[in-house]
């Protein structure tokens, strides 16, 4: 991953330069922001620019993941009694050079494993250990990147902490993850925080028009709905006969949603659409809910007559969309939102889909005739 290759953080990749050239590369870097974002790439671009000061063939190597001198750990689920990262490299390393900006998500789904925890174990830190407290390959420095640092069990954040304390001579180890509030505190304190922003809308049209020649319209609303994250403007970009799908499914949520009221038996026709989403693989339920979100406060903005930031409506299949966005006010657009990031959070704790789904799409039809 070179620096130009990544979508804006001018700022953070000028900042990380600086620190190469001026030697002031801390040996334990914790980068906090979501993969959409552009941490790894920027953790990769890092490593790349650091090793090659010291050999300049290093740099292919980096590129194509295979440098002996850069190790990575990341979350696997245990198979076979054993859950060590190396054994999942090679998909790994498959996934990251096709999407550098790919998520915990998109792994899951790559391993095909949405109903298994993934995680990082105490045993993969022993095994990195290991790796270590061997020389280098090229004589020089050893990096260690840690993706989804988040992820680490307490049994692995405590062994990993002491090897922070007392690292090899010439150890650089640069760990991401969305946030901090799963990292112990001990480890926070002995990591140098590299806060990674959302991405400039500005930048990510500039990347979405040279990388996929996208209209300026079609920029428009990608921008809108991506918020700064470049995976999630990818995946509408190419969403294709998906955003059809989700908007036939949400128009026939909330017009079950509204019948409801006056005859009950449409209850049985939300159950049947939970029932198919709930069919689908998490990262599609979860692409769903955030459609839904959004749907729900375009048509907040509709209803206060702020229609110049309304960038997509829904017009198909008859429905009503100036009709429907009088329903969606300030006196139940924070339920509403509240249900779907509540129904969010199961669906990423492995909560049972069916019932995740059905009791969601009941809830609706409750707050959609809440009135102010």
């Amino acid at each position: 991953m070179n620096w130009e290759n990544i979508a804006g953080q001018e700022n953070l990749k000028k900042l990380l330069r600086e620190s190469i050239t001026e030697n002031r590369v801390s040996h334990a870097q914790l980068f906090v922001g979501k993969e959409g974002y552009g941490t790894l790439p920027m953790v990769l671009a890092y490593a790349k620019e650091i090793l090659s000061q010291e050999n300049e063939h290093a740099a292919s190597k980096v590129e194509h993941l295979n440098h002996l001198d850069l190790h990575f750990s990341f979350p696997v689920f245990t198979d076979n009694k054993n859950s060590l990262s190396k054994n999942k490299f090679e998909e790994f390393r498959e996934m990251i050079l096709a999407s550098p900006y790919a998520s915990y998500d998109d792994w899951t789904a790559f391993l095909e494993s949405e109903n298994k925890q993934l995680f990082i174990s105490a045993d993969e830190i022993d095994d990195q250990n290991q790796k270590f407290a061997l020389k280098s390959f090229e004589g020089g420095t050893k990096i260690l990147i840690v993706w989804r640092a988040d992820k680490m069990n307490i049994a692995a954040s405590n062994k990993f902490l002491k090897f922070l304390e007392e690292p090899p001579a010439k150890t650089i180890i640069l760990l991401t993850a969305e946030s901090t509030n799963d990292i112990l505190p001990t480890i926070l304190s002995r990591t140098q925080v590299v806060e990674v922003p959302r991405i400039h809308d500005e930048d990510l049209g500039i990347y979405l028009k040279k990388k996929f020649s996208v209209s300026e319209e079609k920029s428009r609303e990608i921008i809108h709905e991506a918020q700064g994250n470049l995976n999630d403007a990818i995946k509408l970009l190419n969403s294709g006969d998906k955003s059809n799908e989700f908007e036939k499914l949400f128009v026939q949520w909330v017009r079950d949603a509204f019948m409801v009221k006056k005859k009950p038996e449409y209850l049985r026709s939300i159950i049947i659409w939970a029932r198919e989403i709930a069919g689908w693989n998490r990262e599609k339920q979860k692409n769903f809910l955030n459609y839904c979100s959004e749907i729900f406060r375009l048509a907040l903005l509709q209803n206060y007559q702020s229609e110049n930031l309304v960038y997509k409506k829904i017009d198909a299949n008859g429905f009503n969309w100036a009709g429907f966005s009088k329903f969606i006010s300030g006196a139940n657009i924070e339920n509403i939102l509240e249900e779907i990031n509540t129904a969010d959070l199961h669906l990423t704790r492995n909560g049972n889909p069916k019932i995740v789904w059905t009791d969601l799409g009941i809830k609706l039809s409750r707050y959609i005739h809440k009135s102010t």
